[in-house]
């Protein structure tokens, strides 16, 4: 259903939260973490998007590929305000997941709350599990059993 064709994708991700440099650029966008799983009929992908509004998201099909971006923005502060800490990564966040040909992107439903960027992708009717009758042609030399 999702096939992932960037081994280094996880590397980049872990050397950017070990150097502390966890905020993207549009050139250059950070990884958002992500979860994905299916669930009778639909495959469920579960971005973590914390602090990013609804309209900093764009989604986009391409293809087969499906491309999230999004950015988050600081916050705006008064001049008279003296950081202390400051941990929170800004910038911009970009993933891509390659569907397989077994998904219904025509009709992915995409749903954000609390932080949490969900897409719902329907599972192909052409993937669904079917039954497929037989059909037997007459057979003149052929014989009816009675059971």
């Amino acid at each position: 259903m999702l096939m992932r064709t960037d081994p280094f994708r996880e590397l980049d991700r872990i050397a950017q939260q070990a150097l502390g440099n966890a905020a993207g650029t549009w050139s250059r966008p950070a990884a958002m973490p992500m979860d994905a799983y299916r669930h009778g009929d639909e495959f469920v992908v579960e971005f973590d998007l914390p602090g990013v509004e609804a309209a900093a998201i764009e989604l986009s099909v391409e293809r087969n590929v499906l491309t999230v971006k999004a950015e988050r923005h600081p916050t705006l502060r008064d001049e008279a305000v003296e950081m202390q800490v400051s941990e929170r990564p800004l910038g911009v966040y970009s993933r891509q997941l390659f569907l397989g040909d077994t998904l219904d992107t025509d009709h992915i439903h995409a749903d954000y709350q609390t932080g949490v960027l969900t897409l719902r992708i329907p599972v192909a009717e052409r993937a669904k599990p079917r039954t497929i009758s037989i059909s037997v042609e007459n057979d003149p030399g052929r014989r009816e059993i009675d059971a």
